[in-house]
Formats: structure tokens, sequence, C-alpha cells
């Protein structure tokens, strides 16, 4: 009997290896060296949203990934100490943008074993967001590189965007499903293309990436982990 599904994606970070973690070392150091210059009524909490405000304005022109992200520190970082904060804070702040494109990857539980089973029965696509240099890194150190049939690093996902990605890399997005860690990026705009939504969740999910489940679709999954992905998929047919 013919497969209901030929072609899996999987989303990268968070969702293969640690990502977010290390934005939330950085951020903390961010908050440390401006705790000095910030003004006394200005708390972490409230930094933290002015730096979330910064990143979510320049999503449209920094796009996703650390590049952005570190401008967004330096942006936010002129604007709180109203053009005083020094030029050795920019500087760290740099440093510590610099730093966080040299971390070592570490894959998450189960996501080498997952992608090798599925990529035994099914054309394997990963397909994720930021900056195509570290992203290219991330994969050449993970090891996984060799086994997806394909890559794409895209500006945002949206339903348009799966349903070319799947059309050129497999048999349409009807015939296709999606995992990954973010229901805002890789549930929900896969279902409205017409494939099928994996949530497979992680401890640490950046605010911009939330939405709500939906839990009506027939097309909507959830696991606990990598791990269950053959199950499913075997489940779906």
């Amino acid at each position: 009997m013919a497969r209901q599904l030929t072609t899996v994606g999987f989303d990268a970070d968070d969702t293969l290896w640690h990502n977010e973690r290390f934005f939330r070392i950085t951020q903390a150091r961010f908050a440390e060296l401006l705790m000095d210059h910030t003004p006394e009524d200005m708390g972490p909490e409230a930094l933290d949203r002015k730096l979330l405000d910064a990143e979510k304005r320049n999503l449209g022109t920094y796009g996703y990934g650390v590049k952005g992200f570190t401008l967004s520190m330096i942006e936010t970082a002129i604007e709180v100490t109203d053009g005083r904060v020094p030029a050795s804070v920019i500087k760290e702040l740099l440093e510590a943008g610099q730093m966080m494109l040299s971390f070592p990857i570490e894959l998450l539980p189960a996501a080498r074993a997952a992608v090798e089973a599925v990529a035994k029965d099914y054309r394997v696509v990963l397909i994720t967001k930021g900056d195509l240099l570290d992203q290219e890194r991330k994969l050449a150190q993970s090891g996984l590189g060799e086994l997806f049939d394909a890559v794409e690093v895209v500006s945002e996902k949206t339903p348009e965007v799966y349903a070319e990605i799947f059309a050129r890399h497999g048999d349409g997005a009807a015939r296709a499903l999606m995992a990954g860690n973010s229901m805002r990026s890789d549930v929900v705009p896969v279902i409205e293309a017409g494939g099928h939504g994996v949530y497979v969740p992680h401890g640490l999910v950046w605010e911009v990436e939330h939405a709500e489940a939906p839990s009506h679709s027939p097309r909507f999954h959830e696991i606990a982990d990598l791990g269950a992905l053959p199950a499913l998929l075997d489940q779906i047919g």
C-alpha cells in the first residue's frame, strides 16, 4: 500500500539541537552590562521587554538569528541610556554576539536516531530560519547534513513557503509533514498549507514563536520528543 506521506520536514534550532539557551545566556550578559547605565526604575524585566520590542521591530530588516539579535541589543542599549552607553559596553555586546556564533552544537536526545529512521522511508528536508552562514555552520557541526535530501534556509515560514518547498522537494504539502518546536513557524503554517504539523515541545521558546495550537485540525499532532516520530509516521501511513 502506498504511503499517504512521502516527505518529512525537520526544523533545526531547538528541534535537532540546542539554540535558545545561548540567546538566554547572552541576554543575561546584556542585562549585566547595562546594569550601571540604565535608569534606577528600569529593572531586568523592563529591559528584557525593551529588547524584545526591538527584536520584533527589526525582524523585517535583519531577519532571524544571532546577527539581528546582536544589533537589537546594541540598539536597545543606546535607547535605554539615551545614547550615553559607553563604547566599551558596545564592544562587549559585539563580542557576546560573536561568541554566540562559535558555541558548539549539542544535539537534542533522539535527534540523530529519528532523522536516520525517517530517512530510510521518506524524503527528508531541513527547513530552518536564520542567518545562512550560521545555519550552515551548525548543520556541518551537527553531523546530520548527509542525512537530508535537501536543506532550505528561509527568511520566514509561511504557508506559501511550505507549499513551494514541498512541491519542489516532494509531492506537495498534502503528502508532507513538518516537525518542530515552534507552534507559530513549524506547525500552524504547514497545516494551513495542507500538510501535517507535529509539535515537538522544547523547554525554552522565544516569545515571538508562541501561537495557539490548532487542536481542531486532524493534521495536528504532538509528541514528547523526536523519538516518537517514526511511530507517528507509521500511524498516519
